[in-house]
């Protein structure tokens, strides 16, 4: 199984980023027939853990890694992180760009709670990625279909980018599937925060 350890944000959150996206020059791409492959506001999360391939036998293991992280992070809250969607950026160049929109507001409680998680994953010989949390959501894949100039409009743009507040109230265990070219998600367990 094809494992990750997410946080979404809610449909008024991605609503709000969709219609920032539908305006930006990526977004006009896409309407008019280029292939800069827009995210599927279904799928916007922010990704705390990536596990990768995940025997089956060891799910359990997965899950309790995962309740001991939400129960250490638990502990001494107050309250639930309040964040908002704002600003962006982009990963790779060339056939690889991807341009990403961060997390603004308390996203310290965000780092803090990818440590626990990829902590108790490794204290129970469970893998998980070693990149360094950036917290973020893809949200389009212009890839070498845009001019360098136009995704640098579309940076700026959204470095000014500032979505509704929300609190991050629940963590989800997901898995990922490859179906006809295409990636689709599955829920499978989630903790209050």
């Amino acid at each position: 199984m094809r494992l990750f350890v997410a946080v979404y944000p809610p449909p008024e959150s991605v609503d709000h980023l969709g219609a920032r996206v539908a305006r930006l020059r990526v977004g006009a791409a896409a309407a008019a027939g280029t292939a800069v492959r827009l995210a599927d506001p279904a799928h916007l999360h922010v990704t705390l853990a990536f596990l990768g391939d995940v025997e089956t036998a060891r799910l359990v293991e997965v899950e309790s890694a995962l309740g001991l992280a939400v129960e250490g992070f638990r502990d001494g809250r107050a309250a639930l992180p309040r964040l908002s969607l704002g600003g962006g950026g982009r990963f790779g160049q060339g056939r690889s760009t991807v341009l990403w929109v961060g997390l603004r507001g308390e996203v310290e409680a965000l780092h803090v709670l990818a440590g626990l998680i990829r902590a108790r994953l490794g204290q129970a010989g469970l893998p998980c990625d070693a990149r360094p949390f950036r917290p973020h959501l893809t949200v389009a894949r212009p890839g070498d279909r845009m001019d360098l100039a136009a995704i640098e409009a579309d940076l700026a743009t959204l470095d000014d980018y500032q979505g509704p507040q929300w609190p991050a109230s629940e963590l989800l265990l997901m898995r990922s599937h490859l179906d006809a070219r295409r990636w689709r998600y599955e829920r499978l367990a989630a903790w209050p925060l």
